[in-house]
Order: C-alpha cells, then structure tokens, then sequence
C-alpha cells in the first residue's frame, strides 16, 4: 500500500497563497479534494497544481515541505508528465524493429 501523508488544509493553502494562486483556484481545488472524501493521489494533486500554472520547481517544494522525498516527487511528476503524453497521443506501445 502506498504511503499516506497528511496536509492540513491552511497550511497547503498557505503555499498556494505564496505562490500567488488565486483564492478562487484554491477554493476549486479544495472542492475537487473535498469531493473525493479529501484523499487524493499526489499524481492527480500534482496535475492539479500544474492545471492552476504551477511550475514543476513549485510543486517540488510543495511536496518536500509535506514531507514526500525527492526519488518519490520525481516519480510522482514523470507519472504525470507521462499521462500527459498518453492523453495527447493515445496508447504509448513498444515496438521492435527485426531485419
């Protein structure tokens, strides 16, 4: 089972307000978090936050200081540079190439 990691939601928004997020972004992001029971994916987060114009750099920071390690944040945004890549182009698939 994946590991879980709690935020308080006034500390997150404090980030969110650092970062100059808009309070109308905040306020939609908490009602998608709020609206799956306030668990949430750090894939989707991360989606997310990058939807709301997030640079990767701000992300990383958001995570590090919620205590997600740095090998774990590198895996969580190739996930979502990785369905970001199947979306646009369809299904990714391996193909060989014989003589």
């Amino acid at each position: 089972m994946p590991d879980t990691i709690i935020i308080n939601r006034l500390d997150l928004r404090k980030m969110l307000v650092l970062l100059k997020v808009s309070e109308k972004s905040i306020d939609e992001l908490e009602a998608r978090v709020n609206k799956q029971r306030r668990h949430i994916n750090a894939v989707v987060l991360a989606g997310m936050l990058q939807k709301l114009g997030l640079k990767q750099d701000d992300i990383k920071n958001i995570f590090l200081r919620i205590g997600i390690s740095d090998i774990s944040i590198n895996n969580i945004l190739n996930a979502v540079d990785e369905q970001k890549i199947t979306a646009s182009f369809g299904r990714i698939v391996n193909l060989t190439l014989s003589e």
